[in-house]
C-alpha cells in the first residue's frame, strides 16, 4: 500500500505544486507506478496511477501505442488556461482501453450441465496485512424519514459461535416506509481505497423472512457519494445465520460510512437482529472479477458475439449466456469448453470506459476504446470536451434497469453527453458495433445542452448513428451540429436482433419537450438502415431543424421485409420512400440541395467508406461554404 509520505514526495517530484505543464507517459510493459512518469523510460504502468495522480491545466498523459489497458479512465479537469490531454506516443496501433474481462484460458470455464459452461467461482481471501475493522465495537445509528417508524436497541444475545461477540443490534419495525432510504442503519469512521475488495461478515435473523436491502460504503455527508456497493443482498431467515458480503471500492476515501438501506424491505411488525462482524480488506482469485453486469461477449475480436439471456433456463442456443449478479459468474451455452473454440473471449463489463462525469476542458485523441457494456465515453454535466481521432467499437448491452412490468432495459452509446453539456466536439472518429447510439446528447429534468458538434466521423453497424432528445419544458437545447459524417448500415450491428425494440436508424429524434433551436443535419452521407435513415416524431421540427446537402440512400436487402421497401424517413407515422422524398422534404423546408443516390464507397465490404472518384456525394459540398 502506498503511504502518504510516498504521495507527498511524488507530488513534489512531479511538479504538481509548480506552474509548468507536464507530460506523463504510460506503458504497461516496461512502466512502473513507483516512478514519476515524466519520461518514456520513467513511464507509469497502470490506469489506476493515471486516475490517482492530480493533474492540472495543460498536463498531457500519453499512452504507448501498440499497448492495451483494462479498466476505466477517469479524466481530470483542465480550465480556461489549458486542457488536460490524453493521447498517444510511439509507433503502432492506437493505445487500446478495454472495458472487458478476458476469459481465454480453459481453466476460466467449468462444466455446468449439458452444453453449459460457467466461469470459475470467485474466491475472496483476506489480505495478510490488510485493513481489519471490528464493526461489533462500532457506534451504530438509525435514520428514519418518509413515515418510517422503527426502534434501534442493543441487547445481549447468545452468540451462535464462540468468535461472535455477545452484542446484537435489534430493529423493531412498526412502519418501514416505502423507499430504501426511509430506514438507514449506519456507522462512520471507515476508509477505502479505489479498486480494493472488502469482505463484511455478520450474523442476522428476522422474525419475518426478508431481503436485507442493499448495503453501501458511502460518503459520510452530502452529496452522499457511493464509494462501494455490495452485490445482491442476502435473504434473512428466522434463524441465526452467518453472511459474507463483498464490496469493491470505486474510489479512495477516508470519510466513509457503511449504510444498510432497510426502508421498504423490513417487514412491518418484524424484528431484525444483527451481529456485526468485521470489514476486512481482501484479494480476489480473478484479476478482473465480474462485479458488474456482463452486457456482451465478443468472440475472436468480433467473429461472433454472445446473446444475452436473463436466466439459465433460457440458454437454448450456442452463444446464449446468463450473468448471475449474486455469484458474479457467467453461464454460456457452448458445445465444448469455450476457450477451446475461440482464441479470444472478452466479457464486456457494465461501466463506461471513459467516465467523464462533471468534467471540463479535457481532450482525448488517438485512442481506441473497445468491449465495454455501458458507454465508451459517458457522464453528465460536461463541458469543453474534445474527442478526436478515436476508434470506438463493441460498446453497450449492459443492464441499465428493470421496468415496473419486470422487463429489463439495456443501454450503451459510443459517446454520450448526458444533460447539461456544452461546448463539446467529436471529430474524426471511427465508431462501429454500438448497441444504442454511436453519438448522442440527451437529458431529462432541467438541463441545458448547447454548442455540441459532431463532424467528420465514420459510423457503421450501430443501432443509431446519431440520437438526440432533451426533455422538460424548462430545459434548453441550442446549436447542435451533426455535419460531414458518413453513416452506414444502421441497425446492422450485433445488438439489433437482441433488442426488444429493434429500431435501426441513422438519425433518431425522440420526443423532445425542451426549448429547442438550431439543430443542423448537413453534409452527411446516410446509407442503409434496417428501419429508416431518419425518424422524427413528437413535435414540429420545421422551425428548429436545418437539414440539407445530405446524401440519402437505402440499398435493397438491408431493411427486413416488414419495413416498406426503400423507406428513407419515418416522420411521425408516415413512411417516406425515395420516390416521395424530395417533394415531402421540400414541403417541410428541408434537404433542398440533398440527393438520393448510391454514395459509391471505395470498398464497403472492407469497411473502407471513403468516397470513390465517381461518387455523386462529392458534389454536395462543391461551392458550399464548409461549416467546419
Amino acid at each position: 500500500m502506498l503511504t502518504r509520505t510516498f504521495w507527498a514526495l511524488l507530488l513534489v517530484a512531479t511538479g504538481v505544486f509548480a506552474g509548468e505543464a507536464r507530460t506523463f507517459y504510460v506503458d504497461p510493459q516496461t512502466g512502473d507506478d513507483g516512478r514519476d512518469g515524466l519520461a518514456a523510460e520513467k513511464a507509469w504502468r497502470s490506469l489506476e496511477m493515471v486516475n490517482r495522480v492530480p493533474l492540472k491545466a495543460g498536463d498531457r498523459v500519453l499512452f504507448r501505442r501498440g499497448q492495451s489497458w483494462r479498466g476505466q479512465l477517469v479524466p481530470q479537469n483542465g480550465d480556461e488556461t489549458g486542457v488536460v490531454y490524453y493521447g498517444a506516443y510511439g509507433e503502432g496501433a492506437k493505445p487500446l482501453l478495454l472495458g472487458s474481462a478476458p476469459m481465454n484460458r480453459t481453466e476460466d470455464w467449468q462444466p455446468a450441465g449439458a452444453n453449459l459452461w460457467v466461469t470459475a467461482p470467485l474466491r475472496f481471501d483476506p489480505v495478510a496485512d490488510g485493513t481489519v475493522v471490528d464493526l461489533s465495537k462500532a457506534k451504530w445509528s438509525l435514520h428514519q424519514e418518509g413515515g418510517a417508524e422503527c426502534k434501534l436497541a442493543t441487547v445481549a444475545e447468545k452468540p451462535m459461535a464462540a468468535d461472535i461477540g455477545p452484542t446484537s443490534l435489534t430493529i423493531d419495525c412498526k412502519q418501514p416506509g416505502t423507499a430504501a432510504h426511509h430506514v438507514q442503519l449506519s456507522t462512520t469512521g471507515l476508509s477505502v481505497r479505489e479498486g480494493e475488495y472488502y469482505l463484511l461478515t455478520l450474523s442476522a435473523r428476522c422474525t419475518q423472512p426478508m431481503t436485507l436491502g442493499h448495503i453501501s460504503i458511502m460518503k459520510s455527508g452530502a452529496p452522499w457519494t457511493s464509494y462501494a456497493t455490495s452485490q445482491t443482498p442476502p435473504q434473512i431467515g428466522k434463524e441465526w445465520a452467518e453472511y459474507s458480503i463483498r464490496f469493491q471500492a470505486k474510489q479512495t476515501a477516508t470519510d466513509a460510512r457503511m449504510t444498510f438501506f432497510l426502508g421498504g424491505t423490513l417487514p412491518a411488525g418484524a424484528t431484525l437482529s444483527l451481529q456485526p462482524g468485521t470489514l476486512v480488506q481482501a484479494k480476489c482469485s480473478q484479476p478482473i472479477p465480474l462485479s458488474v453486469d456482463v452486457g456482451n461477449i465478443i468472440f475472436d475480436q468480433g467473429r461472433g458475439t454472445g446473446f444475452k439471456k436473463w436466466s439459465v433456463a433460457e440458454l437454448q442456443k450456442d452463444g446464449d449466456y446468463f450473468y448471475d449478479g449474486k455469484t458474479w459468474q457467467v453461464t454460456l451455452r457452448a458445445p465444448a469448453n469455450p476457450a477451446t473454440l475461440y482464441k479470444s473471449i472478452e466479457l464486456a463489463l457494465n461501466r463506461h470506459i471513459i467516465n467523464q462525469g462533471v468534467r471540463g476542458f479535457v481532450t482525448y485523441e488517438n485512442l481506441a476504446l473497445s468491449y465495454g457494456a455501458a458507454h465508451g465515453i459517458g457522464g453528465g454535466s460536461t463541458h469543453h470536451i474534445t474527442a478526436r481521432n478515436l476508434d470506438i467499437s463493441y460498446i453497450g448491452g449492459g443492464h441499465q434497469l428493470t421496468r415496473p412490468d419486470g422487463k429489463p432495459v439495456r443501454f450503451g452509446n459510443g459517446v454520450e453527453f448526458w444533460a447539461s453539456a456544452h461546448d463539446c466536439l467529436v471529430e474524426g472518429c471511427c465508431i462501429w458495433e454500438i448497441y444504442d447510439a454511436a453519438l448522442t446528447n440527451q437529458g431529462d429534468g432541467v438541463n441545458v445542452q448547447e454548442n455540441i458538434t459532431y463532424r467528420n466521423n465514420v459510423i457503421w453497424n450501430s443501432e443509431y448513428s446519431f440520437e438526440f432528445w432533451n426533455r422538460g419544458p424548462q430545459s434548453r437545447t441550442k446549436n447542435i451540429r451533426f455535419e460531414h459524417n458518413t453513416c452506414v448500415n444502421a441497425g446492422c450491428g450485433w445488438g439489433y436482433i437482441q433488442r426488444p425494440d429493434p429500431n435501426g436508424r441513422h438519425v433518431m429524434f425522440y420526443n423532445n419537450t425542451a426549448q429547442t433551436e438550431e439543430i443542423f443535419i448537413r453534409y452527411n452521407i446516410f446509407c442503409g438502415a434496417k428501419d429508416s435513415c431518419l425518424r422524427l416524431h413528437g413535435r414540429d421540427w420545421t422551425s428548429v431543424l436545418t437539414m440539407d446537402y445530405n446524401c440519402w440512400y437505402q440499398p435493397t436487402g438491408v431493411a427486413p421485409a416488414s419495413v416498406p421497401a426503400g423507406t428513407l424517413v419515418l416522420w411521425d407515422k408516415e413512411n417516406i420512400g425515395a420516390d416521395k422524398f424530395a417533394a415531402f422534404m421540400k414541403e417541410h423546408g428541408h434537404d433542398g440541395h440533398s440527393i438520393v443516390a448510391d454514395p459509391k464507397f471505395v470498398d464497403a465490404a472492407k469497411n473502407d467508406y471513403r468516397l470513390a472518384d465517381d461518387s455523386p456525394a462529392r458534389a454536395l459540398t462543391a461551392g458550399v461554404e464548409s461549416s467546419k
